[in-house]
C-alpha cells in the first residue's frame, strides 16, 4: 500500500478509538492469478458496516465486511479464500481467473505487538509483521535496525527473523506468504515510502512532482533560485534551496532514493551528478538526450572526477520509457512509469497478449522475450 492509503487506514483507526469503537483489520495475505490488489492491502471495517480502503475493484467488499462484523462481534481471526473465477461472491461471477486469501482480524490495540505496528506505520519505520495464517500462535515485529518484538514459538523465529530481514534488504520489499517448517506464516512488509529528489525546479518539474505526490513518493526539489522553489508549485514537496557548490551540504539521497536530474543548466546538471554519484541513489535519471549525459560525464572527467562502475550502472539516460512523450505532462507519465517498473522489478514492457499473473515481473519479462 502506498503512504496515502496508509494515512486513511490510520486516521480511520483513530476515529474509531476516539469513539471507543471496534474495528477489525482485513488484509491480502495470498494471491494466485489475477487479482485487483496485491498482498499487503488492508481495509478497516466498522462495526455498522462502514469501511475505509478496499481489497478489490468493489466485487469482495460486501462479503468480507459481513465476516468482519461477526468478528468484531466475538469470533476468532479468520483466513479466508475468494474464487475469482467463480459465481461464488454474492452472486458475482466476476471471471478474473484468480483466488485471493483475506486475512480478519479485530483489532486489538491493547497488544504491544499491535501498538508498535501501527506506530512504525504512523513513522514509516521499516518493519515486517510475521503472521501464522495456518495454525495458532505468536506474531513477530522485526525492524530493519535488528530489534524483535514478540515470538512464533515452535522454533520458528530464528529463520521467520531471517527471512523478514531479506525481504526488508529486497529491492521491492513486498509482502507476502512462505511456509517455514510446515506452518504457513504472512510476512507483512511495511517499507517507508519511495523517495523521490528532483534537482531543478523548472516549469518541466511542476506536473512530475504533482504525479509523483499523487503516486505515494516523498518528494524533494531542489535548485538554486529560491523563488521557484513555492509551496503552490510544488505542494507535499520538501523545497531546499542550495547555492552553486554547495549542494552535498544541502541534500544527501539514501540507498531507497530515486533522483532525477532536470535543471537545464550544464553547469547546475554537473553538479547534481557528482552529488548523485556521491550518495547511495540506486537510481539516477538525467533528463534530456544521452549527447547531454555524454557532455556532462566529459565535464567530470576533465575536472579529474570518475565515479567507479556501480555508480555508473545506476543512471539511466535517455530517462523513461518510450511514449512518444512530448509535453511536460507526458513526459512526467514516462519518467514515473520508468522509476515504478523498475522500483517493482519490471521491464516496462506491454502487458497486452500476457497469458499470466500481470503482477509478476517473470511473466511479463517472458512475454517481451516471446
Amino acid at each position: 500500500m502506498d503512504r496515502h492509503e496508509t494515512g486513511r487506514i490510520l486516521k480511520a483507526i483513530e476515529a474509531a478509538r476516539a469513539a471507543d469503537e471496534p474495528v477489525a483489520l482485513a488484509t491480502i495475505v495470498r494471491v494466485i492469478g489475477s487479482a485487483y490488489r496485491r498482498e499487503g492491502t488492508r481495509m478497516i471495517v466498522g462495526r455498522d458496516g462502514r469501511y475505509e480502503c478496499m481489497l478489490s475493484g468493489g466485487c469482495l467488499e460486501p462479503a468480507i465486511v459481513e465476516l468482519a462484523q461477526q468478528i468484531i462481534a466475538g469470533g476468532e481471526p479468520r483466513t479466508v479464500r475468494y474464487d475469482l473465477a467463480e459465481d461464488v461472491v454474492w452472486g458475482l461471477g466476476l471471471g478474473c481467473g484468480g483466488t485471493v486469501d483475506v486475512r480478519i482480524e479485530r483489532l486489538d490495540e491493547r497488544d504491544a505487538i499491535t501498538r508498535a505496528w501501527l506506530e512504525a506505520l504512523r513513522q514509516g519505520t521499516p518493519t515486517v509483521l510475521v503472521t501464522p495464517l495456518d495454525a495458532p500462535g505468536g506474531r513477530l515485529l522485526v525492524f530493519e535496525d535488528g530489534a524483535v518484538l514478540g515470538s512464533l514459538g515452535a522454533g520458528l523465529d530464528p529463520q521467520a527473523i531471517a527471512r523478514a530481514r531479506e525481504r526488508l534488504r529486497g529491492a521491492n520489499e513486498r509482502s507476502g506468504p512462505e511456509r517455514l517448517h510446515g506452518v504457513e506464516l504472512f510476512f507483512d512488509v511495511c517499507g517507508p515510502p519511495p523517495d523521490l529528489v528532483v534537482f531543478g525546479a523548472g516549469h518541466d518539474a511542476v506536473p512530475l512532482v504533482r504525479l509523483a505526490h499523487d503516486l505515494g513518493f516523498m518528494i524533494t526539489v531542489v535548485d538554486v533560485r529560491d523563488g521557484y522553489l513555492t509551496s503552490g508549485r510544488f505542494p507535499g514537496a520538501r523545497l531546499v534551496h542550495a547555492p552553486a557548490g554547495e549542494l552535498e551540504r544541502h541534500v544527501s539521497p539514501g540507498p531507497r532514493s530515486f533522483v532525477l536530474i532536470m535543471n537545464h543548466n550544464l553547469a547546475r546538471d554537473e553538479e547534481s551528478l557528482r552529488c548523485a554519484f556521491e550518495s547511495a541513489a540506486h537510481y539516477i535519471g538525467v533528463m534530456g538526450p544521452r549527447s547531454r549525459y555524454d557532455r556532462l560525464m566529459s565535464g567530470l572527467t576533465a575536472d579529474g572526477y570518475l565515479p567507479n562502475a556501480s555508480r555508473l550502472a545506476a543512471v539511466r539516460s535517455p530517462v523513461g520509457l518510450a511514449l512518444g512523450a512530448e509535453t511536460p505532462e507526458q513526459v512526467a507519465v514516462s519518467v514515473l512509469g520508468e522509476i515504478m517498473a523498475l522500483r517493482y522489478g519490471f521491464d516496462g514492457g506491454f502487458l497486452s497478449g500476457l497469458p499470466g499473473a500481470i503482477h509478476k515481473p517473470e511473466d511479463t519479462r517472458r512475454l517481451a522475450r516471446s
